[in-house]
């Protein structure tokens, strides 16, 4: 596991469940595997409670199954889960894009285009690209003024997000630059229908990728 440095203001609990967070969408803590709140407390430096907090706050984002006296695993993943969370992120995500059309600026869509340039630099860098795939789409967000959703959102589909960054390291002919190429283009036109239409389709591409992720990792690590 690696442990990133506590952040200005960020209390235990926070500490635990971001670095947690990270370490098992990186699938640095494999699906399958078991921790213990006594070993990740002496890795990060706290005491077990924050700890323990983190793991049940990852228990009900069903990313971890407790099991008292014997520890914690670290769910497999579940496509059916993933499926549903794609769903969500269609809903919520076709009605941003469709507000970010509205209401973007010359300097909203320069921010956009920024970070695609960024993409394409760090393409061979699979951390990196989630990073500045989820700045893109939170830009959305904030474009449309519903920064608040992105931040529920972003908590609840950790599942769909593990097999974001699974994709990264196993598709080999990745689309996800070119979407958001042309997503950026559609709201700099303003129209709002092309872009819902080409998120719906960027979103989808993680569950139709499926045969090659499970081709590239262990059977172990699936539902």
């Amino acid at each position: 596991m690696y442990i990133e440095e506590r952040q200005a203001g960020e209390n235990g609990r926070d500490y635990a469940l971001r670095v947690l967070k990270e370490n098992i969408i990186d699938l640095e803590l494999k699906p399958g595997t078991m921790v213990s709140e006594k070993d990740l407390a002496e890795e990060l430096g706290l005491s077990r409670t924050p700890v323990r907090e983190a793991l049940q706050d990852l228990a009900k984002a069903q990313m971890v199954d407790v099991y008292p006296q014997r520890g914690s695993q670290i769910s497999r993943i579940n496509y059916e889960l993933a499926k549903e969370m794609q769903f969500t992120r269609n809903i919520l995500e076709g009605m941003a894009v469709q507000l970010a059309c509205r209401k973007a600026t010359d300097d909203d869509i320069r921010i956009l285009q920024e970070n695609i340039i960024l993409q394409e630099f760090n393409v061979e860098n699979a951390r990196k690209m989630m990073q500045l795939d989820d700045a893109f789409h939170r830009e959305l967000f904030r474009i449309a003024g519903r920064l608040y959703t992105w931040n529920m959102l972003s908590s609840y589909t950790l599942h769909f997000d593990r097999i974001r960054e699974m994709a990264l390291h196993s598709v080999k002919d990745l689309k996800i630059i070119n979407d958001h190429k042309q997503i950026c283009a559609a709201v700099n036109r303003r129209d709002e229908v092309l872009a819902k239409e080409l998120m719906e389709e960027h979103l989808a591409r993680y569950i139709v990728d499926e045969k090659e992720i499970r081709e590239k990792y262990p059977a172990e690590y699936f539902v």
